[in-house]
This record gives structure tokens, C-alpha cells and sequence, in this order.
């Protein structure tokens, strides 16, 4: 099974070097976990106030799911989708209906900008997938209950969702570490417990 996943400085820098009009594409995959297809399907008459809808007929497990954008990173991508939102015609401006689009046009295959990226910045043979699979393993990690993260990336099961909840070796030597300093402060603590009372002079 594929292990990739982005640290947020990885992800930061492949963003940072692919064409203008995919950087909020992948950070949008990024902080919400929707796979490609679906984020590139996203129309503005699916978003309702600060929640995006996705139609079930673009969800690949065939169920309508909702994300919100209230505030954070998100809101701040879907103000900068709204000003992009207007492409100049020869009779004017229209306005775009996909969320994400270069020109007006909806978001095509792009594998060989997102290859350039990653070999630039240093994380080569990463698939935009890998984004899918950090934004789940973070929301696991930061706290979110497992059925809620289920609703929000569109895993149908458990089982599908705790494959990417995936320990590294880093993820285990901190988990040491940590073991080690709590041994060692309660050793600490045990034998200042039982060090002698020295009693007062009289």
C-alpha cells in the first residue's frame, strides 16, 4: 500500500511552483482531502453561504457530502476563487461557474505541472492523490472524530479511512521520546518520594 504523504512545508513549496491557476486547486485538496475529480467538477451555484456542496453525481462513492469555509485558510481561498471568478470576453466579463477554472474552462489533466513541481521542490514521484491522504491523516491527528473526517473526505468506511492514519518512523521516534521523558520524570518523582526527611535542629 502507498505511504505518501506531505509535511505542510513539502506541500507549501510544490504549491509555490506550480501555475498560478492550480495553487488554490491543490490547497483546496489539501486542507479538505476531495480527490481531483471531484474539486475540479465544483460549480459556484453549488456553494450556499460559507458551505460548498458537493452533488453526489461528482462524489466517486456516489453521496453528496458539504465542506464549510467560515473562517482560516479556507475562507481565504474561496474570497481569492471569487475575485478570480470574472474572465474577460471580446464582449466583456462573464462570469466563471467553476470554483476552480484557468480562463473559464474547467481544470483539465495537469500531471505534467504537478511532476514539475514536485521535482522542484525536492519531493519527487509525489501523486496529487497524496494530498487525499495527509489531509486525512491531520484531521485524525488534530482531533477530528473519526466519522466526522469520514464525511468530510467521502471514505464510506472505517476501515478505508484508518489506512491513511499511517505511524512514520519520525511519528515513532517522537512516540519513544516522549515514553522516555515520562519514565524518567516518574523515576525522578519515586525517589524524590522516598528521600529521608531530615528532622529540624532544636
Amino acid at each position: 500500500m502507498r505511504q505518501g504523504f506531505f509535511s505542510d512545508a513539502e506541500f507549501r513549496k510544490v504549491a509555490a511552483n506550480l501555475p498560478t491557476h492550480l495553487q488554490d486547486f491543490a490547497l483546496f485538496g489539501y486542507l479538505t482531502g476531495w480527490r481531483k475529480g471531484e474539486i475540479a467538477s465544483l460549480l459556484w451555484d453549488e456553494v450556499e453561504g460559507d458551505v460548498i456542496r458537493l452533488r453526489a453525481e461528482h462524489s466517486k462513492n456516489g453521496e453528496s457530502r458539504i465542506v464549510t469555509f467560515e473562517t482560516g485558510e479556507l475562507a481565504e481561498l474561496m474570497a481569492r476563487r471569487q475575485a478570480a471568478r470574472g474572465v474577460p470576453t471580446p464582449t466583456g466579463v462573464a462570469l466563471a461557474k467553476y470554483i476552480f477554472h484557468h480562463k473559464g474552462e474547467p481544470i483539465g489533466d495537469f500531471r505534467k505541472a504537478w511532476a514539475t513541481a514536485c521535482k522542484l521542490a525536492g519531493v519527487e514521484h509525489r501523486l496529487f492523490h497524496d494530498l487525499r491522504r495527509t489531509a486525512v491523516r491531520e484531521m485524525l491527528r488534530s482531533g477530528v472524530h473519526e466519522s466526522t473526517a469520514r464525511k468530510i473526505s467521502g471514505h464510506k468506511t472505517a476501515s478505508m479511512l484508518q489506512r491513511y492514519n499511517i505511524q512514520s518512523e519520525s511519528d515513532i521516534r517522537e512516540a519513544m521520546q516522549l515514553r522516555e521523558t515520562r519514565i524518567a520524570t516518574r523515576q525522578q518523582e519515586n525517589r524524590l518520594a522516598i528521600l529521608p526527611v531530615t528532622k529540624a535542629v532544636q
